[in-house]
């Protein structure tokens, strides 16, 4: 049975499936696909590859998902089925615990921060939860619909750019085949050192000789996260 490419996915899939035993399941195809690209990247995750891993038909996976498109959706929302918020209504702990958990579960999954942006701004279930719990913490705080949306999408902004630049440096690594950001530091050296004997960059050439934390990315993002949730509450006054 082919899929009708104008449905939107999620609709699709909470229709019962009119046959009463299936070998695959949105949930296998999602694990199996994640599987793959959390080992490989976003580069080994076709169709055809997909249904090798399941073992099944060229052609069995589209019974779910129409597209590339629609599997990159089904692997998002798979993965965040992780990510849930303490429960309560106290707005820091709960936009805290989403900045933080974001960030674990984009280590774990690597391939998050380099997804296409149709996946980037994906509507699954599972992250429609995750914005409903965090706009829920803010409401009851005296603040307008905007004003609660703008803050979750800071919070969600800081999560990605950090991370953005955090996957670049392990991917770096990784294909340069060094140990950690000191070997990447050495392989820089040569440029930096051109940019330092031009004198233009005083305060850059402090950091790189007094800096004791060049390498401790999970103190560098708890300290913007903090600064940035600072900035809310003395801004809003909450």
């Amino acid at each position: 049975m082919a899929t009708d490419r104008n449905e939107p996915l999620w609709e699709r899939l909470e229709r019962p499936s009119p046959a009463p035993r299936q070998t695959l399941s949105p949930r296998r195809i999602a694990t199996t696909a994640v599987a793959v690209a959390d080992a490989e990247g976003l580069e080994a995750i076709t169709m055809r590859r997909l249904a090798t891993e399941l073992g099944v038909a060229p052609m069995a996976p589209y019974r779910y998902v129409s597209s590339k498109d629609d599997l990159l959706e089904l692997m998002v929302d798979h993965v965040y089925t992780d990510l849930r918020l303490p429960h309560g209504h106290d707005w820091r702990p709960s936009l805290r615990a989403l900045a933080v958990r974001t960030r674990e579960l984009m280590i774990r999954h690597r391939w998050l921060a380099r997804l296409p942006p149709q996946a980037k701004l994906s509507l699954t279930p599972n992250r429609m939860t995750v914005a409903e719990q965090a706009l829920t913490a803010l409401d009851g705080l005296g603040l307008d619909a905007d004003t609660m949306m703008g803050v979750f999408r800071a919070v969600d902004a800081y999560v990605h750019g950090a991370m953005s630049y955090e996957s670049a440096v392990s991917t770096l690594v990784s294909e340069q085949s060094l140990s950690g950001g000191a070997e990447l530091r050495d392989e820089l050296a040569p440029l930096m050192m051109w940019h330092m004997r031009t004198g233009r960059y005083p305060t850059f050439e402090h950091y790189l000789h007094t800096a004791a934390r060049k390498d401790d990315a999970s103190w560098q993002f708890d300290l913007g996260l903090d600064c940035l949730l600072d900035g809310i509450a003395t801004r809003l006054g909450i």
